[in-house]
């Protein structure tokens, strides 16, 4: 029969101990059976494409932190900057740029676009790393056909010769703007100011002269890639559109270095720019035709891998970052 009131009897009450004390028991951890140690190493730094009739391999030089971003962009409110950032996640108190390295593979070259910041440490450890991602990329230097080279600060020719002044592209025709070259090689028209970028160009210049050859505005000087005068980030800044097949990108190089303080309101100007004005100037013009024609870009100084589109967005444009496809 079954008890008329509800009341626990002494049999239940430990009964119920016993099935707690089981259950506590299930919650414990056990000892761990397939614990291993942390690996302690990034993943490899390249992201791999088809592009058109060949492929595009994206390699890193590694980050370039800039620093306090209010001692870099001008034109903005401290607010305002704060403001920026906080609400596109991003910190307040560094500007930490990438260097987003173009290898494209056409099939009868290898082309690499802009070689990094070589051996200098001039923004920290964590620079110089375009060889060995390139060869975590399985890309020997020696198989490199073409060095393109948007213009001739320390961040994009650095990695041009090696300390014993050897290129360390052996095979490679490089490619430049010749104002560009004259430029930053000469002592009376670098600011004092500068002075690490024109001892960097007359290291990583001057050693492959016979090898350059000059680029202008316009020119198609390899096949589907085609040069951009983009002046005031340097005097002979090029950007390069690029086509193969279908497939169609620009490499802007340094047309816009963040993709949200440069971006949002493009006017404002960087701090290492030869003139500001111009290259903010340059910025919204170019910005404006790639975002009318929505074509994909690759940023040389944005979140690895640097690949998405710009498109309008009140006074200014919003970069969105194109999804990394996995498969080939």
């Amino acid at each position: 029969m079954f008890r008329s009131d509800s009341r626990p009897t002494r049999r239940h009450a430990l009964l119920g101990a016993a099935l707690g004390a089981g259950s506590l028991a299930l919650l414990r951890p056990r000892d761990a059976l397939a614990k291993a140690p942390l690996v302690g190493k990034p993943a490899p730094y390249f992201y791999r494409f088809k592009f058109g009739d060949g492929e595009a391999t994206i390699v890193s030089d590694g980050t370039l932190p800039l620093g306090d971003p209010n001692t870099n962009f001008t034109g903005l409110t401290g607010d305002e900057m704060k403001r920026q950032l906080t609400d596109n996640f991003l910190p307040v108190s560094n500007a930490v740029l990438e260097q987003n390295v173009l290898i494209l593979n056409t099939g009868d070259r290898m082309v690499l676009f802009d070689t990094g910041m070589g051996d200098l440490t001039t923004f920290g450890p964590t620079t110089g790393k375009l060889l060995a991602s390139m060869k975590q990329a399985g890309i020997d230097p020696g198989d490199i056909d073409a060095v393109v080279m948007s213009h001739a600060h320390i961040d994009h020719c650095g990695g041009n010769c090696g300390p014993d002044g050897k290129p360390h592209f052996p095979n490679a025709q490089f490619y430049i703007s010749q104002a560009d070259y004259d430029f930053w090689t000469d002592e009376t028209k670098v600011p004092p100011a500068f002075k690490v970028f024109l001892d960097t160009a007359r290291k990583n210049l001057p050693p492959i002269r016979d090898r350059i050859v000059f680029i202008k505005d316009g020119q198609e000087f390899l096949p589907g890639i085609t040069a951009m005068a983009a002046p005031g980030h340097s005097v002979g800044h090029m950007i390069f559109n690029i086509q193969s097949g279908t497939s169609q990108m620009a490499y802007i190089g340094d047309l816009a270095h963040h993709p949200v303080l440069l971006l949002e309101k493009p006017l404002t100007q960087f701090a290492y720019d030869t003139d500001p004005a111009q290259s903010a100037q340059t910025r919204l013009k170019y910005l404006t035709m790639l975002a009318e024609k929505r074509t994909p870009i690759l940023a040389y100084h944005f979140a690895w891998p640097g690949l998405g589109h710009v498109a309008k967005q009140g006074e200014g444009f919003r970069y969105f970052p194109a999804p990394m496809k996995m498969e080939m």
